[in-house]
């Protein structure tokens, strides 16, 4: 099988490692398979593709869309490092309220997925970072939300020693309790 599937602490999130074909010429890794990706739990619908290329120090998130047009999300960061955090927002989940952060870079090559459900964030910290995608609802601005990064509640350590870079819609975004 051309993946290594990790379930993590939160083990609805999936740390998806690609098996990487390299030689003097360069690399070759499948990055989505939907049968492979279905025998090991992540039998989702795909519809959509993101791109998105961020500068060092900048954060985005933590956002999410809520029902009916939740998203799962495949996120693989294919330029630079990051680091990405998703939040366990469902309410009767005996995890709600909390994360889990790892790193993503063009060198490990790994992908996290997100199912539904989840608020999800990252911070770049190469010189600029650019990320794909899959997500299984198609963007929908009347649904889109989102939750602060900073929030003391959910006390994520972003693994940053510098003042994040925020979009205007970021720096007012409400707390978790604030949504409930």
């Amino acid at each position: 099988m051309p993946f290594v599937f990790e379930r993590l602490k939160i083990e609805d999130l999936i740390l998806v490692r690609p098996k990487v074909f390299g030689d003097n010429r360069g690399f070759f890794a499948e990055c989505y398979k939907k049968s492979d990706f279905a025998l090991n739990g992540i039998n989702v619908d795909f519809v959509q593709d993101n791109h998105s290329k961020s500068s060092k120090g900048v954060l985005r998130g933590l956002h999410y869309q809520q029902s009916p047009c939740s998203q799962a999300k495949l996120i693989k960061c294919i330029k630079g490092q990051i680091y990405d955090v998703a939040v366990d927002i469902r309410p009767d989940s005996k995890s709600f309220g909390k994360y889990v952060k790892v790193e993503l870079s063009e060198d490990n090559k790994c992908m996290l997925y997100i199912p539904e459900g989840f608020a999800h964030g990252f911070v770049v910290l190469s010189d600029e970072a650019e990320l794909i995608y899959k997500t299984s609802a198609e963007y929908a601005p009347e649904y889109d939300n989102g939750i602060r990064w900073d929030d003391k509640n959910l006390n994520i350590d972003w693994g940053i020693d510098f003042e994040p870079v925020l979009s205007e819609k970021d720096k007012k975004l409400p707390y978790l309790k604030e949504l409930l």
